[in-house]
């Protein structure tokens, strides 16, 4: 058996259990995580809300080195009929507000000024409270980004990712938060090359 097909097995004996991680968080997640640990020390994972099919979302953690990892454990997973697995993690509607180490973001209050060098896109992030020497708001940054990019497009789109507190000056016009998606999905369409069909 490969340690992919040992997680998956480990992962269908304890699927109660994963499934209604509620009744016993900390030990559930615990063994969850030493179960991915045997696979790739970066990855990460998340839950989607408790329905008759829950999604469990497997996350390189941001670490592009770790994407082939993800990548495979998501294609030797079996059909599970109470699961629904998903490679990275996703673009999120609407948007969540982040809370990380008692500190928090609310996309609402988040601007980001887009940057286009001509091959890749870039972003500034404008995060209320943000200070450079506080680890914590770069990772609230990027949690940010994933919820509105997905964790793929982050990690192979964007190139020069900044973050700030608004009352820094920059010289780029500063757009609402919310409306990143739309405006990063147009500039990628515009710089990356059309495939043919």
């Amino acid at each position: 058996m490969t340690v992919l097909e040992g997680f998956w097995d480990w992962f269908i004996r304890n699927q109660e259990a994963l499934h209604d991680f509620e009744a016993d968080r900390e030990r559930v997640f615990d063994s969850l995580a030493a179960e991915l640990q045997k696979i790739d020390p970066h990855i990460t994972f998340e839950f989607g809300p408790k329905q008759t099919k829950r999604e469990f979302v497997i996350s390189a953690g941001g670490i592009k080195g770790s994407f082939p990892a993800v990548a495979s454990l998501v294609n030797a997973a079996p059909t599970l009929s109470r699961w629904q697995v998903t490679a990275f993690r996703p673009r999120r509607t609407p948007l969540n507000v982040i809370e990380f180490r008692g500190k928090q973001a609310r996309p609402e209050e988040v601007q980001f000024s887009l940057l286009d060098n001509g091959k890749i896109a870039g972003i500034r992030l404008f995060i209320p409270s943000f200070r450079e020497v506080d680890a914590d708001w770069k990772q609230i940054g990027y949690l940010l980004l994933d919820d509105a990019l997905g964790e793929y497009d982050v990690e192979t789109r964007v190139g020069l990712l900044k973050m700030y507190s608004p009352d820094a000056s920059t010289t780029e016009r500063r757009y609402p938060f919310v409306d990143l998606p739309r405006a990063f999905d147009q500039l990628v369409s515009q710089l990356e090359p059309r495939k043919p069909s």
